[in-house]
């Protein structure tokens, strides 16, 4: 897997509306309510980070629909 450059932006949508509390915890990232998912986009450092992300999106329960990386 190719290393994200760094402070490439990213978006990660989740399944169903996170609480603000929740979303606040995401530190560093914005996010966007839909009416079926919450959006959260920002910068990443590395790939750790990205996976230490994915990671607190499964350890809290919440179902992963799509991360993409974002053009420049």
């Amino acid at each position: 897997m190719a290393r994200p450059a760094p402070d490439q932006s990213y978006e990660i949508r989740i399944r169903g509306r996170i609480s603000r509390a929740l979303l606040d915890s995401f530190e560093g990232m914005s996010s966007e309510l839909e009416p079926v998912e919450t959006v959260l986009h920002g910068p990443v450092r590395d790939q750790a980070e990205l996976h230490g992300l994915i990671d607190r999106i499964q350890a809290l329960g919440l179902e992963l629909v799509e991360v993409r990386r974002l053009p420049g």
